[in-house]
């Protein structure tokens, strides 16, 4: 099987000042065409550290995919680096990237400068991806099975996100041409209301069961729940069939707690099961200050069955706008299940929607009793068929507990829409 590791360069990424997001997107896609991701690795501007983690890393891998650290500036000694890691005795300057350099400066109504010019200069023993969308052109660096032990390909790529990512198609074809990929195949099952822990326990015995050659990941992620993903070598369709066979098996253990059987969100299988039914939602919300609208709104043409909000953060907002009764927060306070159902109620009424859903809690750091701590929400699902709620508890620090109520939210009235309209 083709292994890679997946480098990125600079100081910048260590001391914590930018976030990689580049290996994630390439890691999915070397997964994708049947590469199996041994590492990632993040080296600092060094120049000798630059050539002997690669040179280790290429000991150990077929494919080595490096992004950053090929700006005009003169603190990026990446290329220079390359080129002494190669063995390039001299340099080359690469017409298509030095026009597509003068096209992107001249459209910026910028001149070309020298050091612009420079960019267009590769190791002579490379070759080029041209960076249509920047100005730091792709260098592929091919080592014969001499040098490492087995043959190996260096890609160095731009560190910007829009360019990397923009090379990274011709990057994963010139992969294919090179490599003879075994396929993976992955399957994603989404769960949610359940911990990684118990989720673990209760599937124990199926996944001991497991072929060896089917191997299970748990990813477990605030906002959409444990992920469970099946991933196996070898022929697509043969796979794919023992996949959905474990996967047959996993839904009678349990199928109470799957809300998907790909990689999805909450959201978005509210928002197929709303279209297709022709049904609307609205929402309320106190302690989650709108999230859960944003995050039903996030979905591409939720247009069609989202019609609107009301953010209650204020009891009067609570009384005066959704209709809760003044005498329901006096007895049992805005946190509480009376108060939720009836703001539920309340904002379904005032759109005219089919469904609602409503939150109120305390996220914290303060306002927390021993009757109510902090972390506490109550969730209000409501339909022309009846009003549920819901009481959770969370512990944790504000910004993950809000999101977690929202959530929890979005599982609880996606609960109520699978069971009223599939039935």
């Amino acid at each position: 099987m083709t292994r890679a590791c997946i480098c990125t360069i600079g100081d910048e990424i260590l001391i914590g000042q930018i976030v990689d997001t580049n290996s994630s997107h390439i890691a999915r896609e070397l997964n994708a065409c049947g590469v199996k991701v041994a590492g990632m690795l993040s080296i600092g501007d060094d120049h000798d550290s630059i050539i002997s983690s690669l040179e280790a890393e290429l000991s150990r891998n077929e494919v080595v995919i490096v992004t950053g650290g090929l700006g005009p500036t003169k603190d990026d000694i990446t290329k220079k680096a390359l080129a002494e890691l190669s063995g390039a005795q001299g340099w080359k300057e690469d017409e298509e990237q030095l026009a597509i350099i003068h096209r992107i400066l001249h459209s910026r109504g910028l001149d070309v400068l020298d050091i612009n010019r420079a960019q267009a200069l590769v190791p002579e023993i490379c070759e080029v991806i041209p960076n249509r969308l920047g100005t730091a052109p792709i260098m592929v660096f091919r080592f014969a099975s001499e040098r490492f032990g087995h043959p190996a390909t260096l890609y160095a790529l731009p560190g910007v996100p829009f360019e990397a990512l923009g090379a990274l198609k011709d990057v994963i074809e010139d992969i294919c041409t090179h490599n003879d990929l075994q396929k993976i195949t992955h399957r994603t099952i989404m769960t949610y209301g359940i911990a990684e822990s118990a989720l673990a326990k209760r599937i124990e015995e199926w996944e001991d069961a497991l072929p060896q050659d089917i191997h299970l990941a748990y990813l477990p992620n605030a906002l959409t729940g444990v992920r469970l993903r099946l991933s196996a070598y070898g022929e697509a369709l043969t796979q794919q069939e023992r996949i959905e066979a474990e996967i047959a098996k996993l839904k009678g253990i349990i199928g109470d707690v799957i809300y998907s059987y790909e990689d999805d969100t909450l959201q978005n299988c509210i928002g197929k099961l709303l279209k297709q039914h022709g049904k609307t939602i609205s929402t309320a919300e106190s302690c989650t200050g709108g999230l859960v609208a944003s995050m039903i709104t996030s979905v591409a043409g939720s247009s069609e069955y989202y019609l609107g909000s009301v953010v209650s953060y204020a009891n009067s907002v609570k009384q005066e706008v959704l209709g809760v009764p003044a005498e329901i927060i006096k007895e049992f306070g805005a946190v509480s299940s009376e108060c939720v159902g009836a703001m539920a109620e309340g904002v379904r009424k005032l759109t005219g929607t089919d469904f609602s859903v409503a939150t109120s809690g305390i996220a914290g750091p303060g306002g927390g009793s021993t009757e109510k701590p902090v972390g506490l929400v109550w969730i209000g699902v409501s339909s022309q068929s009846g009003t549920q709620t819901y009481k959770l508890t969370f512990n944790s620090d504000r910004k993950r507990n809000i999101e977690r109520f929202a959530s929890s939210a979005l599982y609880k009235i996606f609960k109520k829409l699978e069971k009223e309209l599939n039935d």
